[in-house]
């Protein structure tokens, strides 16, 4: 049988088998099994480590996966020194990989060299994903054409600021990202002006622990990549987000999509100013603000923002039901997802959200260990075209709140109640048996009986338990 398949039919048949299909299962057939099941990858995980690789035999085993494009390599630990370690894998990579389109190389950071050499050798790169070294430079960006999305974690070293010779450093043109993820920037580092002189074509910006935008010279140049911005996220960004936020208001009118996580003090009046003054139409808003979000934000929001579809709200615990109930009263029913994780569902409130939100395609209220059954069925015959439902953690509600959401939501799709232990197996068994659109339920293990699983393998339901 292994003779009479050519090479190409057999490539087709392996390209075809499970993902979970390892190549150590098709090695035990035989060598040009492997040699073939290789041949046909395009995606490969590897952990790696100084103890268990040597870049001279990752680029021979590398050389194995003509086609493959997407490469995902996680380092582990070693014995002494292995600080450069990463650059020999990616300079491994680069030798042997011409046709990569996708590579994440973490948590080991990576130097200046290596990334040039990955620049110009793989030339198709479309997504990168690293840990870089300070002092910083990016002028390796330039030889990346097709880059569009970029994601740098900045090595957290103490000490003073460093940079590079700026003839190394600086560079001018225009890159094609449209995606750029920064982890850790700090007030005064170096190397920031050119790579956001050279962001005009930014779709989304997502910055993470940002003390900063950089050193002075950066923050002039940061506003380049407001031009064509249509999502922005700041995560434990601190004071840096008010002086972002006020550049928005005077540099950006093509925002659609705002997140904001900070759960330190100082959020407030920023984000007060940038509804009050903004002039986008923001579609998502997100926010987890402890202590800075107040309801004056959220009537201010609903006031300005008339096109918004979709509100998230985290621990926002200064945010009071009848801040909840008069900004649902100002916004009509044009909102499509509500979020109110972990924060002050009173009585009263979920009656008059589904009152008001009679369009509402998507709810998750998990974390609300207030909420009850006979509140929360009365908002649910509202709430007729739900297709996402998500309780997870809302430790007060019971299997009739179960059974009342297949009678009142019939289009649910995706239903997550995770942590509810006064829902039992019996009514998840009901649940799976009635509810005719469901295609994902997230439920604890024991909660799974026999006839649930049965019934989910028939109407192709996926239940992830845990």
């Amino acid at each position: 049988m292994d003779g009479i398949l050519c090479d190409e039919l057999l490539e087709e048949v392996l390209r075809r088998l499970p993902f979970c299909s390892s190549s150590a299962a098709v090695s035990l057939v035989s060598k040009r099994w492997l040699r073939l099941h290789r041949s046909s990858e395009i995606c490969i995980f590897l952990r790696l480590s100084p103890d268990n690789c040597k870049p001279p035999s990752l680029s021979s085993f590398l050389s194995d996966f003509p086609r493959l494009s997407l490469l995902f390599i996680t380092i582990g630990g070693g014995g002494d020194d292995v600080s450069s370690f990463p650059d020999q894998i990616l300079l491994s990579v680069a030798s042997s990989c011409p046709k990569l389109r996708a590579l994440t190389l973490k948590p080991g950071p990576v130097s200046l060299f290596p990334l040039l050499s990955l620049s110009t050798s793989c030339p198709h790169l479309t997504s990168l994903n690293i840990v870089l070294c300070r002092p910083f430079s990016f002028c390796w960006l330039v030889f990346l054409h097709s880059l569009k999305k970029l994601t740098v974690v900045l090595n957290p070293v103490p000490g003073e600021f460093e940079q590079v010779d700026a003839s190394i450093r600086n560079f001018n043109a225009e890159l094609k990202l449209e995606t750029l993820v920064l982890y850790g920037i700090r007030r005064g580092d170096y190397g920031f002006d050119s790579l956001w002189k050279s962001c005009k074509n930014l779709k989304r910006l997502e910055l993470y622990r940002c003390e900063g935008i950089g050193d002075d010279s950066s923050v002039s140049s940061f506003v380049n990549c407001f031009k064509d911005l249509q999502e922005l996220e700041l995560r434990i960004c601190g004071s840096i987000g008010n002086e972002i936020l006020s550049s928005l208001v005077e540099h950006c009118t093509s925002l659609n999509a705002l997140l904001i996580h900070n759960y330190d003090e100082g959020s407030g009046e920023g984000l007060l100013q940038f509804i009050t003054r903004s002039r986008c139409i923001l579609r998502k808003l997100d926010l987890c603000l402890p202590f800075d979000l107040e309801n004056n934000h959220l009537l201010a929001v609903a006031e300005k923002f008339s096109a918004l579809s979709s509100l998230r709200l985290r621990s926002c615990f200064l945010v009071t039901g009848d801040g909840l109930k008069t900004m649902a009263l100002a916004m009509g029913n044009k909102l499509e997802e509500l979020a109110l994780v972990h924060c002050k569902v009173e009585p009263g409130l979920l009656t008059t959200l589904g009152q008001s939100f009679r369009n509402l395609r998507k709810l998750d209220l998990s974390s609300n260990d207030k909420l009850v059954d006979e509140e929360f069925i009365s908002m649910l015959a509202s709430f007729n075209c739900l297709t996402d439902l998500i309780v997870r953690g809302c430790e007060g509600l019971t299997n009739a709140s179960l059974v009342s959401m297949f009678k009142s939501c019939k289009q649910l799709e995706i239903v997550d109640i995770m942590n509810c232990p006064g829902i039992g197996a019996e009514a998840v068994e009901l649940f799976v048996l009635n509810c005719r659109q469901l295609r994902m339920l997230f439920v604890e293990e024991s909660k799974i009986s026999d006839v649930s699983r049965s019934w989910s393998l028939k109407k192709f339901i996926e239940v992830l338990a845990v």
